[in-house]
């Protein structure tokens, strides 16, 4: 049963930026010409042999899109390029090129920039690596080529102090079994294999679109069947291996699937509307990946089969229904199938609420901010939810007024996404939900409609400062973090990041009253400072630090040594 992948959790908040700005890679009108602009010059190499990379796409983009521009720039034949006529600002410089990946991990930030007026900066070194392949075969027990499997490529990484599972590739094998899953970047990954669906096996025991609804799938015990089977050669995930990929390397994986007896996940869907029928999705919590369901017979009850081992969410979406309805479960699948399952749908609820300013003298941009409902749970919200017509992500209209519609079961907090440039200082200052204060432990919802209240306010501290090292130099691109107390951090939206510029300076903005521990890394995992057990592993090494609403304060931190990525 294969695995499909995740949507994007939330929109980056660059790209929001570039979307809201209007991504136009030229120079920001209606600015004065009376600004001296800047210029820049760089080399793109590849690492480790130092050889130029011609034909490098360079693309530098302002932090703050009222003010700045975009501009980009083709790397020649020696590595080199030139951006002119660039406004003042900071900038993130990023560098792409097929079949490559930059060195830095930070990518997805990009390198910091900060550009004075009539600077010319040269000399910028951008190192690429040659991308990681993993490739190989996938055969039954015979040796014989299985067609349409699909094979997934995953990293370990942590969000809100907890281990999520991203998949960085995926590919199905064709005819000849055979796999290639290309621009990997250098680390330890995993890989997986899910063989395709046994349709002839789902209608023998009904549970395909072609089955006998009288005919349950519990009547007869299911045929023994291809299962998901973990590198190297295993269905077991605890005992997955991961698998140490460098720069440039073709690592071959080959899976041998052989027929194993098969589990499954049994259960009924209650208490539907008449004329309705309900759709079923099982999604892994290991790894965030969504598989295949169940069709409903006509009494409720369902069977997914060929389960693997672990752990899942498992939820029902009633279709032709006149309100969204839903339900979700947790299930956990060791070596025996799970039965009486029992799914209840209940209706998804609307949250309405206004948004308020608590910003003195500073205004709000409203154009260029959304509102995000996070699930406060210890699950990823993955992509299951409720229906068409839910999203987490809302926008405040000029009244302020905003609107969740259909949001399923769960608990929740609110934070602003986008809040950068002109609204680089605001921050979530208090959130009411049916008339009690959920600012600190989120608010619960299970039907119905929350009226809440919002208040954002633009008195949010600002700390800056410089990185250097142990000698005084100061460290471009180091990672700049504002890690909260421990009772938060479980909540990324407390944690503060930003990275030095090529002169070690670093602002963060936005952060909320209350005590932080600062660290700078010179080099580590854009995900590792959200992972408690990377962070003990500095403990006593940071600077401690207590703002109050609208402070700023400057400090000067050392760059520490990243001890690899996080365990």
């Amino acid at each position: 049963m294969p695995f499909l992948p995740a949507f994007m959790k939330a929109v980056s908040t660059y790209l929001l930026i570039i979307l809201l700005g209007g991504y136009a890679l030229a120079q920001a009108p209606g600015t004065s010409e009376l600004a001296k602009k800047a210029a820049l010059q760089g080399t793109v190499t590849k690492d480790p042999d130092g050889e130029p990379v011609k034909r490098a796409l360079i693309e530098l983009i302002a932090e703050n899109q009222t003010e700045g521009g975009n501009y980009t720039a083709e790397t020649a034949a020696d590595g080199k390029f030139h951006i002119e006529n660039i406004l003042p600002g900071r900038y993130r410089l990023f560098a792409e090129r097929t079949g490559f990946l930059d060195i830095d991990k930070r990518r997805s930030d990009g390198r910091v920039l900060s550009l004075s007026e009539g600077q010319e900066l040269k000399d910028v070194r951008i190192r690429l690596q040659a991308a990681a392949v993993i490739r190989g075969c996938v055969t039954d027990e015979d040796g014989d080529p299985i067609q349409g499997a699909e094979v997934t490529v995953l990293r370990r990484t942590f969000a809100a102090g907890r281990p999520h599972w991203e998949q960085v590739g995926a590919e199905r094998t064709n005819d000849l079994g055979e796999y290639r899953v290309a621009g990997l970047a250098a680390g330890s990954v995993y890989v997986l294999v899910n063989p395709p669906p046994d349709f002839r096996s789902l209608i023998e025991n009904g549970s395909g679109p072609a089955a006998t609804p009288s005919l349950h799938a519990a009547e007869k015990p299911a045929p023994p069947s291809y299962q998901t089977t973990y590198y190297p050669g295993t269905p077991d995930r605890s005992r997955a291996t991961p698998i140490p990929l460098h720069a440039g390397d073709e690592f071959p994986v080959n899976f041998g699937l052989t027929p194993s007896p098969s589990l499954s996940i049994e259960g009924s869907v209650v208490n539907l509307p008449p004329r309705t029928s309900a759709t079923i999705m099982l999604q892994s919590r290991d790894f965030n990946l969504v598989m295949n369901g169940a069709e409903i017979h006509k009494d409720g009850t369902f069977v997914i089969h060929d389960v693997s081992p672990g752990s899942y969410t498992i939820q029902a979406i009633v279709e032709g229904s006149k309100v969204p309805m839903m339900a979700r479960e947790s299930l956990e699948v060791g070596s025996a199938s799970v039965e009486g399952v029992r799914l209840a749908p209940q209706p998804g609820a609307s949250i309405r609420g206004r948004l308020r300013v608590d910003g003195g003298n500073k205004r709000l941009d409203t154009e260029r901010v959304f509102l995000q409902l996070e699930p406060a749970d210890n699950e990823d919200e993955g992509t299951l939810a409720g229906g068409d017509s839910y999203s987490n992500i809302a926008r405040a209209a000029a009244d302020g007024s905003f609107e969740w519609p259909d949001v399923p079961p769960g608990r929740y907090y609110v934070q602003m996404v986008g809040n950068s440039g002109s609204n680089q200082d605001w921050f979530v200052k208090s959130v009411q939900a049916g008339g009690r204060d959920v600012s600190d432990a989120g608010f619960s919802v299970n039907g119905g409609l929350i009226v809440m209240d919002l208040v954002v306010s633009g008195n949010g501290s600002v700390v800056d400062g410089a990185v250097t090292d142990s000698a005084g130099q100061p460290v471009s691109n180091a990672v700049v973090v504002a890690v909260p107390e421990a009772r938060w951090r479980e909540r990324e939206d407390r944690y503060r990041r930003a990275v030095s510029d090529q002169g070690g300076r670093f602002s963060l903005h936005g952060v909320r009253p209350g005590d932080y521990t600062l660290f700078a890394w010179e080099s580590v995992d854009s995900d590792a400072c959200l992972n408690a057990e990377f962070l003990k592993t500095y403990e006593g090494q940071g600077t401690p630090l207590r703002v109050h609403e609208g402070e700023r304060k400057s400090v000067r931190l050392t760059a520490l040594d990243s001890q690899g990525d996080a365990p």
